[in-house]
């Protein structure tokens, strides 16, 4: 047996993430970024009212209908692959919207664009996860988060300054030009950077296709009425909610078959089990709801309530962007020194920046734009220590051998959200505008209500989680400290609740030969006295739970039954650490790989 050291890092990662963060930025951007050519749109092309709302809806179904089994490849078929081939779509899509001769070939254009974009995000994940470890993987989230503040509160602002370049008249074709040249670059250089997808060992898979469809069919049913109600909530055909429920129950009656029969769901309903993962997914669809919203109804006040150009629209969103930008990188940095508490301080940031907005919007200012530039500000500051530090820890115990499937149920959750969202806020802000014949103000301090009780719906989820985990800290037994050497704490399952806050090991016991799971192994953690510090039984599923008494060096043990047992070293650090087992079948060399 050997004695594994850590893998080292690859040294195009820095470089594989620029081209991941671009390529990011292209699809967000796009969810936005057309709003405030709509009008240019329907003056150039003739577009009715519906044919608009599908070129912005459109968007935002297919995208989120494609990215939990889009992920699923990318873990399965190869990440490097399914980005590349994604984001040369997406650069195609963009040249044929930008091209449309009417609604209807716009229209189609976009739905494919947003299927694009749906498969390249859990990519850029997935090659995150991959890539970077500790507080470097912070880091990394951190510039992404920044990436996803960023386009969401510049697409106005870009949107305006192409059109006033180009002009109102053939200004919109341009907010699908500008993807072109920038998307293949990004080809040429993903080419070179990006980590080349390792030969699939032992028997594929298979891609679960019955789930797949189960799954989309869900989301389409609940986000389809979701998006047709921004513009006429009434008339949204809600009746399709039921069919989502009924779908959602289908695919996790088939999932669980899937599961009994040949062992590869499209989705590992193991993971829900985390806590981190369940409530960082959750807390992210709630924030989302709110944080999408905040530019929907704000837009629309500047642009038609108080008369604002496109241009200048933008310019009066910017200070969110800037304030997101700057505490996206810094968060990134801090969250594996913080950990919960940053983001329960983000989110009541962002309340607050909000609430103040809202405050100033009542007082009905005259100069607007400026006098809202320190609110959005604060509230944006707040928001980029939401996004990426969320992301980081909901995926932090995730093996990244799941990390594209992981990625785009999170990011699936995100999409839903906004789809609420984006609704709820739309549906008070139109009813207070129409019952108030036209009063502005009142329906934009009613739309801002909405999107700050969803944010403190979010919080809630946040304080909860870190009550949750300080809670179960304290139950922890602290070991004694004597002659003897310290107790070993006792991980009986892989169910247990994660030790999120403090040391940990966690990961998945695989085969050499295939990766499948090895189920049953059985774990210790030996201290440098040679005294046990841990142990676990891993579950049926190969996952297994150590928690240590305090941070240091260990040496892992691990046994199961039919496998040649293997010994490597293992750094635990503050917080949970993830590590693969790969343990073979004959008495050869094996390693545990680490793998994040």
């Amino acid at each position: 047996m050997s004695s594994p050291g850590q893998a080292a890092p690859d040294p195009r990662r820095w470089r594989a993430l620029v081209v991941c963060l671009v390529a990011g930025f292209m699809t967000l951007l796009d969810v936005s970024i057309v709003n405030v050519a709509l009008p240019s749109m329907q003056r150039g092309l003739g577009a009715s009212a519906a044919e608009l709302s599908w070129v912005v809806s459109g968007y935002a179904l297919t995208f989120g209908l494609v990215l939990v089994s889009s992920g699923r490849l990318g873990d399965d078929r190869g990440r490097k692959k399914m980005f590349l081939i994604a984001l040369a779509l997406f650069t195609i899509t963009s040249a044929v919207a930008g091209f449309s001769v009417d609604p209807r070939m716009l229209v189609i254009a976009r739905l494919l664009q947003g299927a694009a974009g749906g498969m390249l995000n859990p990519q850029v994940i997935g090659v995150i996860q991959q890539l970077f470890s500790g507080r470097e993987r912070g880091r990394a989230f951190g510039l992404f988060g920044a990436v996803i503040g960023v386009s969401t509160a510049v697409g106005p602002l870009s949107g305006g300054l192409l059109l006033q370049w180009v002009g109102e008249a053939e200004g919109w074709r341009w907010v699908f030009y500008v993807n072109v040249p920038i998307g293949i670059v990004a080809l040429l250089l993903g080419l070179r950077w990006l980590p080349r997808d390792e030969a699939p060992t032992g028997e594929r898979r298979p891609l679960d296709l019955v789930g797949a469809l189960l799954l989309g069919g869900a989301v389409v049913a609940l986000m389809l009425p979701l998006v047709l109600s921004e513009q006429d909530f009434a008339g949204a055909p809600w009746w399709l909610v039921g069919v989502a429920v009924l779908l959602g129950l289908l695919f996790v009656a088939w999932e669980r078959r899937a599961k009994r029969t040949h062992g590869h769901p499209l989705v590992n309903f193991g993971l829900l089990r985390t806590r981190s993962y369940a409530l960082g997914t959750t807390l992210g669809l709630l924030y989302f709801a709110g944080f999408t919203s905040i530019f929907f109804v704000l837009t629309l006040f500047l642009q038609q309530g108080r008369q604002f150009s496109p241009l200048e629209a933008g310019l009066a969103l910017t200070p969110f962007a800037v304030g997101s930008a700057v505490s996206s990188a810094i968060g990134g940095r801090l969250i594996s020194r913080l950990g919960k508490p940053l983001i329960v301080g983000g989110l009541l940031t962002v309340v607050v920046g909000l609430i103040a907005t809202d405050v100033v919007l009542r007082m009905n200012p005259s100069s607007v734009g400026w006098a809202i530039a320190l609110p959005l500000l604060v509230a944006g500051i707040g928001g980029g220590l939401v996004i990426a530090p969320n992301q980081t820890l909901a995926l932090e115990e995730v093996p990244a051998r799941e990390g594209g499937t992981a990625a785009g149920v999170l990011q699936t959750g995100q999409r839903i959200g906004s789809a609420i969202g984006i609704s709820a806020v739309g549906a008070v802000f139109f009813s207070t505008l129409a019952s108030s014949r036209g009063d502005w103000a009142t329906s934009i301090s009613r739309g801002l209500v909405i999107t700050v009780g969803l944010v403190v719906l979010a919080l809630l989820v946040g304080i909860a989680d870190l009550v949750a985990g300080r809670f179960s800290r304290r139950r922890t037994p602290v070991p004694g400290d004597d002659r003897s050497g310290p107790e070993p704490t006792e991980v009986t399952s892989a169910d247990d609740p994660v030790e999120e806050l403090g040391p940990a090991v966690v990961g998945t016991v695989v085969r050499s030969e295939d990766g499948e799971p090895v189920p049953g192994a059985v774990l210790t953690l030996v201290d440098e006295t040679g005294h046990q510090a841990a142990r676990a039984d891993g579950d049926p599923h190969g996952a297994f739970r150590l928690v240590p008494p305090r941070p240091g060096s260990y040496q892992l043990v691990v046994r199961a039954q039919g496998r040649a047992p293997d010994v490597g070293r293992v750094a635990v650090s503050e917080h949970a650490s993830a590590y693969d087992v790969v343990l073979g079948p004959a008495a050869e060399d094996h390693v545990v790989r680490t793998v994040r």
